[in-house]
């Protein structure tokens, strides 16, 4: 049985990091940081593609199942029985590390309206997450290994995946861009099908479920954007459609991913059996 106990250091590094990205991500609604919140600077820059505050709520569901990737490193939830490699284990620590501390400077850099540079640091989560789902997506895991280990970083994928391009947007629309002379609301519907391309693909690529639930509920979150009278009340009903369209696409990819996956594993045990 090969050693799967990660460093001290690993262990404090991806603890404090994370640590210091929540404190300064409340601090920055609680204080605020710059005398906004975080929604009032995307306020700064309307576009169509941001969804509903309600959809941000989605971070305590990240910050609760990485909390348990924190706890797992500590051999809590979970036994350590080393069928996860120490290797392994401490290239995700440092890349969870990366994007947590790129996450806290996202942070002042967006409520000093740096809106530039708060794309670079999203393109460095969104990076770090990336090598992430690919070490674990090859790793063997047991069922308690996928959900401490696996789902934490493929919905926290998922979720960035969709605020990139959310970032994308604003900037955009902070450097006055005219969208090729497209209007806005045909703009938006390129982007979002560009969206769920990027999410299938990678859905197909990793088969995740965890980043396809991720990507999902971001777009739910800007159709009822669309459809509330907080938002746009059904002022775009193109953009409605393809929301609507997206989503189903989205939910039967899903869909058949688990049933396709259950399969091979229904398949797999049979073998095994066999053998």
């Amino acid at each position: 049985m090969e050693d799967s106990n990660v460093s001290t250091f690993t262990k404090v590094h991806t603890t404090v990091t994370f640590i210091v990205m929540i404190i300064v991500n409340i601090l920055a609604n609680i204080i605020p940081i710059n005398d906004m919140t975080t929604g009032q600077v995307s306020d700064l820059y309307p576009n169509l593609f941001s969804p509903a505050p309600i959809t941000f709520s989605i971070w305590g569901v990240i910050y609760i199942l990485l909390a348990g990737y924190i706890l797992y490193q500590f051999g809590f939830l979970c036994k350590r029985d080393g069928t996860v490699s120490k290797e392994l284990m401490e290239k995700i620590s440092v890349f969870f590390s990366i994007s947590s501390m790129a996450n806290t400077c996202w942070i002042f850099v967006w409520h000093f309206n740096s809106i530039g540079i708060s794309l670079a640091l999203m393109a460095v989560i969104l990076v770090c997450l990336i090598i992430i789902n690919m070490k674990t997506e090859k790793a063997e895991l047991t069922l308690k290994e996928k959900i401490l280990i696996r789902l934490p970083f493929s919905i926290y994928f998922g979720w960035i995946t969709v605020a990139t391009i959310a970032n994308a947007t604003t900037f955009l629309v902070s450097i006055d861009w005219n969208r090729f002379g497209m209007p806005d609301w045909l703009w938006t519907i390129l982007i979002l099908v560009m969206g769920v391309v990027i999410a299938g693909v990678t859905m197909l690529k990793n088969r995740n479920l965890g980043y396809g639930i991720a990507v999902i509920w971001a777009y739910i979150g800007i159709l009822i954007k669309h459809t509330s009278k907080s938002g746009f009340a059904g002022k775009y009903p193109f953009i409605i459609l393809v929301l609507i369209l997206c989503i189903i696409v989205l939910l039967i990819a899903e869909v058949y991913f688990a049933v396709t996956d259950k399969e091979k594993l229904k398949n797999f045990k049979l073998f095994k059996k066999k053998s």
